[in-house]
Parts: structure tokens; C-alpha cells; sequence
């Protein structure tokens, strides 16, 4: 591969990584669960403190459904500071996040920040997560479940 392939590579495969953490916060905050759960790899592991873990997409998408099924539509992502180390078909990566609730009145609302620690795969010629595991800077709005 010429110098000029490789960094083109390198380059498609941080934008489609970066595109991989905006697809989350946006499948969750829709409500779109199997879309979320399609963004991890078929043993791909998702592991968010007291919400919970599960393994594969199948147990990923239930357990999404049951702890945020009856909130979708009232929340927004907002993704910042993606950290992402390449190596070949896997990556490591590390990302910020902030949620953002609405109020009785509509208002805006800061509902958690925190960052997430991946491991990512190339599968299938798309990139996935392999393992994703959530850490809480401020505290949630949400009641624990």
C-alpha cells in the first residue's frame, strides 16, 4: 500500500469511527434500539454502570428497551473529544459525552456527563464496537433502574 493509500485509509477510518459514536447518541436519543444495537460487533459487549450489560445485539437492543424505552425523544447527545488509536482491523478509542434532558416546561436540562472507553472491529468491512464500557463524570437525572 502507497504512503498516500495508507493515510487515506487511516483517514476514511477515523471518519467512519467518528460517525460511529454520532450514530449512537443519535439511535438512543430516537429510541431507534435494534439501529443502536446493529453498531456493535455480534459479540460485542456494551457495559453502562447501573443500566446495566449485555452481550451481542440481540441482548444489547432488550436491554436499551427496558431501561430507556419509555424516555425516547427526550433526550439529546451531544459527542465531543473522540480519541481514536488505529491498529489495523481494531482501534481503541475514547469519547466524551453530555446529555441533555428537556424540563416539565421544555427547557433544556443537564441530565448526565460522563465518557465512554471502546474497543472497536472492523466486521464485515464496517467498523463496530467491541466493547464499549460507560463511566459517569456528573451525576444523572435518571432514577436508578
Amino acid at each position: 500500500m502507497s504512503d498516500l493509500e495508507s493515510r487515506l485509509r487511516r483517514t476514511e477510518d477515523i471518519l467512519e469511527i467518528q460517525q460511529l459514536f454520532f450514530d449512537y447518541g443519535a439511535h438512543l436519543d430516537a429510541g431507534r434500539f435494534e439501529d443502536y444495537a446493529s453498531l456493535f460487533a455480534e459479540d460485542g459487549k456494551v457495559m453502562l454502570g447501573p443500566m446495566g450489560s449485555a452481550t451481542g445485539p440481540a441482548e444489547i437492543q432488550a436491554l436499551m428497551e427496558k431501561a430507556l424505552g419509555g424516555s425516547a425523544g427526550s433526550s439529546f447527545h451531544v459527542i465531543s473529544s473522540p480519541q481514536i488509536n488505529l491498529d489495523g482491523d481494531t482501534a481503541t478509542s475514547q469519547v466524551m459525552w453530555t446529555v441533555l434532558n428537556q424540563d416539565d416546561d421544555g427547557k433544556p436540562m443537564l441530565g448526565m456527563v460522563g465518557f465512554h472507553r471502546d474497543k472497536l472491529v472492523r466486521e464485515d468491512g464496517r467498523w463496530k464496537f467491541l466493547e464499549r464500557r460507560g463511566y459517569m463524570s456528573l451525576p444523572s437525572t435518571y432514577p436508578d433502574r
